[in-house]
């Protein structure tokens, strides 16, 4: 079995591709549950945010298990394979794991080192895991691009450097809402002092830009979300009140900030409601929007709008953003978290190695085990017939199986050391020709070793 991703995420595609690909909720389960039942494929995740989606899965075959996750990919998007294909990018074995560990690191997002994608990698294993599409491969492969995640950013400045989509799309609002001739109030430690900031949506990422909001100094935060009770929570958090979903012209009218982050099908934020808020704006106060949302909660056609006072709006989604990460993160915390990913897979390249030498080893004191039994119950009818005593029957056995613990336990030892080096399995091979051990009987030991539960519960284990 070998690791295989395929994906598209912000290097690859256009937002317009990405909203459309993004998967959620029941459809991701659903997702998830065709992928593993692909022939070729034994179990998966599915990593999908605003900035990605990206199917990882431990396969049989490299070329039927990439069919089969583009064609369901083009099936969940509605977008023809033919256009979805340019999108899309593969890696398999090294890369693949190589590939996991950036992203886990933040290396991969749209603002380099941002930090919420290692809950995102956590969020995406822990779905797969409650849809029994996770195995043990991928639970360990999971485990590991945590720690690599949680190395980076606590051996190096590229958690506090990075910044979030939220941080640096406030970054950009604060620009948009200086009025003309006034010096941007960006740089300090409460950029959002004064203003006024509404909040659509109560997940993950609406908790984050409230909270953000709060911290940048704004005056009001204000959170709209269909369900109240979620709203209040969050407003709750951070002193706000609770807006009217229903009546969104009205809060929005009231706001220099919209931050929009739900999860609808469609845009929350039409081009009518914009245009009735900017009817009941009494000023010249300049209204921008940040749509975090994938697919897109603000109508394009809202960006330019003017309301009857000259107010403008303005907005910033996932295209202007793309072109913001990294700020903040220098060449040097960069190489440092590349330094602990090239760290973390090698140590897992080894443990590889070593653990496909395990079925071999025991294949081999099987045989042993087996060849021991048999010659001792011949020696034990010829010696009964001499009278030989049941103890001393005991002392010989158990003399002939020190033998052979002895005789098989320098070369199991080394050849699982020497199995963790690049020409590992050539070593495992020669054991396998030279002891002529049955290829079906290590067969049965390796299926057997990938059946049996896992149940360790270690902290960050998803």
């Amino acid at each position: 079995m070998s690791l295989l991703v395929v994906g598209l995420s912000h290097k690859s595609a256009p937002v317009s591709t990405l909203e459309r690909a993004a998967v959620t909720g029941d459809t991701l389960g659903k997702l998830l549950h065709d992928v593993a039942r692909l022939p070729d494929i034994a179990e998966t995740f599915v990593i999908s945010t605003c900035n990605r989606v990206e199917v990882y899965a431990e396969v049989d075959r490299f070329h039927g298990g990439v069919a089969g996750v583009c064609d369901l990919l083009s099936r969940y998007s509605g977008i023809p394979a033919t256009e979805l294909t340019s999108s899309l990018y593969v890696h398999y074995e090294d890369r693949a794991v190589q590939h996991l560990l950036a992203v886990s690191c933040g290396l991969e997002s749209m603002v380099v080192g941002e930090d919420q994608i290692l809950g995102q990698v956590r969020a995406a294993l822990k779905v797969a895991g409650d849809h029994g599409t996770l195995g043990r491969s991928l639970r360990d492969l999971g485990r590991l691009a945590l720690r690599t995640g949680k190395r980076a950013r606590a051996e190096t400045g590229i958690e506090r450097l990075g910044l979030s989509l939220v941080s640096v799309g406030i970054e950009l609002a604060v620009v948009g809402i200086s009025p003309a001739g006034q010096t941007p109030r960006t740089g300090g430690s409460s950029p959002l002092t004064g203003l006024h900031v509404l909040v659509v949506g109560a997940g993950g990422m609406s908790g984050l830009a409230v909270a953000t909001a709060a911290r940048a100094g704004a005056e009001r935060v204000a959170v709209a979300n269909r369900t109240r009770a979620k709203a209040e929570r969050l407003a709750a958090g951070v002193g706000g009140v609770v807006a009217d979903f229903a009546d969104l012209p009205t809060a929005i009218g009231a706001a220099d900030l919209v931050i929009s982050c739900t999860g609808a099908a469609k845009p929350v934020i039409t081009e009518k409601i914009v245009r009735d808020a900017l009817r009941g704006r009494d000023d010249a106060r300049r209204l921008v929007l940040l749509d975090l949302a994938m697919p897109r909660d603000v109508d394009p056609a809202v960006a330019g709008l003017a309301g009857p006072a000259g107010n403008s709006v303005s907005v910033i989604d996932m295209d202007t953003l793309r072109g913001s990460g990294g700020r903040g993160v220098g060449e040097d915390e960069v190489a440092a978290v590349r330094a602990i990913v090239e760290d973390e897979f090698a140590a897992y390249g080894s443990a590889v190695r070593a653990a496909r030498v395990t079925p071999i080893v025991v294949a081999l004191r099987a045989k042993a085990a087996t060849v021991v039994d048999a010659e001792l119950a011949r020696l034990a009818g010829r010696l009964s017939e001499e009278s030989v005593s049941g103890h001393a029957l005991d002392e010989i056995a158990q003399t002939v199986r020190r033998v052979v613990d002895k005789l098989l336990h320098a070369p199991t030892v080394r050849v699982k050391e020497l199995a963790s080096s690049p020409d590992g399995e050539e070593y495992a091979a020669a054991l396998r020709v030279l002891f002529d051990l049955d290829p079906r009987t290590v067969d049965a030991v390796t299926h057997a070793e990938l059946e049996s539960p896992n149940t360790t519960n270690q902290e960050g284990n998803p």
